[in-house]
């Protein structure tokens, strides 16, 4: 015979089991909606799990689904910023062989042009080239612009074996200032064309970087180039510390299209450059060996004071990144 105890225990039991079964059926319920939720959202939703369940747990899970979610958003917007500049990127390129390419097809057609026009005139007579004839000016015109092409393609090649994530370089001490100097013999002919004379100021003259020593003559290469193609003067090379400063004037009004955000981006060329030779993959170049050997690339620019000064300075540091 159940007692009174037995009855309510039973009871109890009945309730437990009752509001067991209950909880579990709407938490199942919680469960599905939120897998419904994941598996209709759209890609490019921002919408994000909400919890209709007062308990700590449903929250902490919602919690966790919103944080991969927004981890998600963002390697997606990430990654259509990239893809965006990269379509930049090939519209420049694209622009930048089809410019030269049309130049020298016209030169080439000009000359084709002007030898008919020759025949014509010379029907039956052999046509002796002449040094300082059209068609030879046009000529020697459409080979500088193949050359520019072909420069165009070096500097690709040189970006994409810096980027390449695989390369192999010999880090080691490296004397700077030896290197740098056997750089700027190498362009000897360009300073002494422009009258410049570059100048060599280390607080150490045995100062030593830490790098691959072809990447570095690279950079160094890269950046005496960039002075020389839009610089106004001899560059001043100094080390101050664990720093070295490429330093040059550049005319006033380079230096007010200069981004030096974007001056190691690829491609970049500021606005008062972009008539002149050169791809913009220069500086990117560097930036990338740099990076690759633990070295950072930055560029400041001093504009003039004086509002009668014709030029500023443009300095380009090459650094340790744990400096």
């Amino acid at each position: 015979m159940l007692t009174i105890g037995d009855m309510v225990m039973m009871g109890l039991l009945a309730g437990l089991v009752a509001g067991i079964a209950i909880g579990s059926a709407v938490y199942g319920r919680e469960i599905r909606r939120m897998a419904r939720f994941l598996r209709e959202r759209p890609a490019e939703s921002n919408a994000r799990l909400s919890v209709e369940l007062p308990d700590g747990s449903s929250r902490e899970l919602a919690r966790a689904i919103n944080a991969q979610l927004d981890t998600i958003q963002t390697e997606r917007i990430t990654a259509m910023v990239k893809a965006q500049e990269f379509q930049r990127d090939l519209s420049s390129l694209a622009h930048d062989v089809r410019t030269p390419l049309m130049g020298a097809q016209g030169h080439i057609q000009l000359a084709m042009e002007d030898a008919r026009s020759q025949a014509t005139r010379n029907p039956g007579t052999e046509m002796q080239p002449h040094p300082a004839s059209d068609r030879e000016r046009h000529l020697e015109v459409a080979l500088q612009r193949l050359d520019d092409v072909r420069d165009l393609l070096d500097q690709l090649f040189s970006y994409a074996r810096a980027a390449d994530p695989d390369q192999i370089l010999d880090i080691e001490p490296v004397a700077v200032q030896p290197l740098i100097a056997e750089v700027l013999v190498g362009h000897y002919p360009e300073f002494e064309e422009r009258g410049w004379e570059p100048i060599l100021e280390f607080d150490d003259e045995r100062f030593m970087l830490e790098a691959d020593r072809t990447a570095l003559r690279r950079i160094i290469d890269n950046l005496v180039t960039n002075a020389l193609r839009h610089g106004a003067g001899a560059p001043v090379i100094t080390q101050r510390g664990d720093a070295i400063a490429f330093s040059n004037p550049i005319a006033a009004q380079a230096a007010a299209g200069i981004d030096t955000a974007r001056l190691f981006d690829r491609f970049y060329q500021a606005d008062d450059a972009r008539g002149s030779k050169g791809s913009g993959l220069g500086l990117a170049v560097a930036q990338s060996l740099a990076g690759a050997m633990h070295l950072h690339l930055s560029a400041t620019v001093e504009r003039a004071t004086n509002a009668d000064a014709a030029d500023a300075l443009l300095s380009i540091a090459i650094t340790p990144t744990n400096s």
